[in-house]
């Protein structure tokens, strides 16, 4: 797998927030028990996520995270820098030191062109975009529920 299971937590975690009504502070228990992920690495993921700017959080009874900018307005490459920051598209894919155009390694040319083609993606996808996808589709956001599960209340 390319990104780490945090990230991919986050990204999960990400899209559910851009599903919502902008602006609406959604609590983090629901979250972990919709998108079936732990409550206290689900809050770790989520910090870091608020540290970066990407979301905020509100405390209290009606408190939970959510997005600080309309899903329209993140790109995928926000969420992946924040919480796994920038060595998948800048690590040789073997984990070689120095591996570049003068010193390569036998799969830099193949990898440089598909870190090239991942960066595109995760910079001109947007959360919103995914979540209309995921909605008009109902593709899965779980292990069993598509994307229905985050509407039911």
């Amino acid at each position: 797998m390319l990104l780490s299971k945090s990230c991919v937590y986050g990204l999960r975690a990400s899209l559910f927030l851009a599903s919502r009504e902008q602006g609406e502070f959604i609590p983090i228990r629901t979250m972990s028990d919709k998108l079936e992920i732990s409550f206290h690495f689900l809050t770790k993921i989520l910090q870091q996520l608020t540290a970066e700017g990407i979301l905020e959080s509100f405390k209290g009874p009606n408190g939970g995270v959510r997005l600080t900018k309309p899903g329209s307005e993140v790109p995928l490459m926000d969420i992946v820098l924040a919480i796994d920051g920038s060595q998948l598209l800048t690590e040789c894919a073997l984990g070689l030191p120095g591996c570049g155009i003068k010193n390569p390694c036998p799969l830099h040319d193949k990898w440089a062109e598909t870190r090239d083609a991942i960066r595109e993606m995760l910079e001109h996808t947007t959360l919103t975009e995914l979540v209309n996808k995921g909605k008009a589709e109902n593709l899965r956001l779980t292990t069993e529920g598509g994307f229905d599960i985050l509407f039911d209340d």
